[in-house]
């Protein structure tokens, strides 16, 4: 019987570090995602914030970029309502409450993100069933599970 892959939503500085440099956590991630190992899910909001900060600080690889999206095939799942986003703003700040209320809709097992330090609170933990995780830990987390399994 095949285990369930783990899903796991990029928020867009884990998406854009793990496209833009050739090694580091964040293109491991990417390369497990790539291999069908787990299944990388984003929003709406993360490729467009993707795409718009490749268009502006990066445009020479825009096209790779792309390109690079259609192998990982990611899910993409609809942005969350307004209604989510503000029941999500009363445990986290108003920037992070759309990408904490999309891993949350989307049922995820981690949220990756290179900025976390909003996430480790209380509140938050107890919002979300998932943890909140850089993609180092992530990785970490990973190798723990397959060494143990």
């Amino acid at each position: 019987m095949e285990s369930k892959r783990w899903q796991v939503f990029l928020d867009t500085s884990a998406l854009i570090a793990g496209v833009i440099s050739p090694t580091g956590a964040a293109r491991e991630v990417l390369r497990l995602g790539e291999a069908r190992v787990i299944a990388i899910v984003l929003s709406r909001q993360v490729l467009t914030e993707a795409d718009r900060n490749i268009l502006s600080k990066l445009p020479t690889v825009l096209s790779e970029y792309r390109a690079f999206l259609r192998r990982l095939a990611p899910h993409v799942v609809e942005d969350p309502s307004p209604e989510a986003v503000r029941e999500a703003t009363r445990v986290i700040h108003r920037k992070d409450a759309p990408i904490l209320a999309a891993a949350r809709q989307a049922e995820v097992d981690y949220l990756v993100s290179w900025n976390t330090r909003h996430f480790h609170t209380d509140a938050v933990r107890a919002f979300v069933r998932f943890p909140v995780l850089t993609p180092g830990e992530f990785l970490r987390a990973f190798r723990h599970i397959l060494a143990t399994a």
